[in-house]
């Protein structure tokens, strides 16, 4: 689908819409440090308030919580200690979305927060219920304003950055586009030129390892995150089937432009197929307790053929896993090719690898699972 048509039909079709927005646009420096630019959230605001009018559900993750407190007191630089960014983020946080809510009661809207950490999409009955959240405030008329849960979120819960963060929350709603808007015009070519559309996020990905695409000079220096990270964001969101762009938040009427379909920003497009929602959370969400290395010929049945993974495919585990955990299933060379559900546990798995499915019941003393990981309970990388 040529970059235009996928705009103005995919794109401009949108109900659904998760909109990100980083540090280095609600925040702007002053000679006292940071301060939330209420001028540039309230204009953001009233056009997702546009959006609403027309029937299109907008979700907003917002970063600026570090800075906002960096700004409250007075501090010209963001601190690196953990404990000092988690407080700050705790001063910060009611002063972003206090700001949030003056804007949105302008334009007759309820704003709702929603603090999240890494771990509530790990687990299935947590990721459903932040949906079901979101799902029912979206029901009663107001907008979600998600942020990372900077003040409890150690480097085990980290999302890292909310790029990712808004990649999952596109998935758990199944939004239609992801909207990640920064302080540059896009993703940029060698010659500094915004690339119109990206199809190979893997291989934009290994270039701006090298430089390639503004990687680094987008980053913020009250962000964490830059140009890699959205675009590892659009990675997740992308391969489960839905729409991506990377724009310019301090372009007049972004957000509106955008979704009718206007040739603005880096457009990243989709892979052919859309995932289910359970898909999403297995293959694109939670965090895999372990892997499983596969030999070529499993390699080839989970890929190629669709088939279930045998324990005589198995080479190797690494990680202690349960029953029922999230694994990643990958080759030998260490490519992941799958996650899925393991229907046994590590050591169980240990014992069994390499063997044919006969000999299970005489080596853990009971009948076992004909499968490892179930073809219903399992993802392929890349394919869905």
């Amino acid at each position: 689908m040529p970059s235009m048509e996928l705009r103005q039909t995919v794109i401009e079709q949108a109900k659904r819409v998760v909109v990100k927005v980083g540090s280095s646009l609600v925040t702007k420096q002053t000679s006292e440090g940071p301060r939330v630019d209420t001028r540039l959230v309230g204009r953001l605001v009233k056009e997702i308030a546009e959006l609403r009018e027309g029937g299109v559900e907008v979700t907003l993750v917002s970063s600026g919580a570090v800075a906002a407190g960096c700004g409250a007191l007075g501090l010209k630089k963001r601190p690196k200690d953990v404990a000092e960014l988690q407080a700050l983020a705790a001063i910060g946080q009611r002063r972003l979305l206090s700001q949030y809510h003056r804007a949105f009661e302008k334009v007759g809207l309820a704003a709702g927060q929603v603090l999240l950490t890494r771990s509530d999409f790990d687990d299935r009955e947590r990721y459903l219920n932040v949906r079901n959240c979101i799902t029912a405030l979206h029901g009663m008329g107001a907008v979600p304003v998600l942020n990372e849960n900077d003040p409890v979120a150690v480097d085990e819960i980290r999302f890292g950055d909310n790029d990712l963060l808004a990649a999952m929350a596109c998935n758990a709603l199944r939004a239609e586009v992801l909207l990640l808007l920064t302080s540059v015009d896009g993703l940029l070519d060698e010659g500094g030129a915004v690339v119109d559309r990206v199809d190979d996020v893997v291989g934009m990905l290994a270039l701006t390892r090298r430089g390639v695409g503004g990687a680094e000079g987008s980053k913020s220096a009250w962000g964490s995150g830059g140009m890699r990270s959205k675009l590892e964001a659009a990675r997740l969101v992308t391969e489960a089937g839905e729409v991506v762009v990377i724009a310019n938040g301090r372009d007049r009427g972004v957000i509106g432009r955008v979704l009718s379909g206007e040739r603005l920003g880096t457009v990243v497009a989709p892979a052919a197929r859309k995932l289910d929602s359970r898909s999403r959370w297995l293959g694109m969400t939670a965090r895999p307790v372990g892997t499983v290395t596969l030999d070529d010929g499993a390699v080839q049945a989970v890929v190629s053929k669709g088939k279930s993974l045998l324990a005589a495919g198995v080479v190797q585990t690494t990680g202690a896993f349960a029953k029922g955990d999230v694994v990643m299933l990958r080759d030998r060379q260490g490519r992941e090719v799958a996650r899925g559900l393991s229907n046994y546990g590590s050591e169980e798995l240990a014992l069994i690898k390499g063997r044919r499915t006969g000999e299970f019941e005489k080596v853990l003393g009971r009948p076992g699972y004909g499968a490892v990981v179930h073809r219903d309970h399992m993802v392929v990388a890349g394919m869905g």
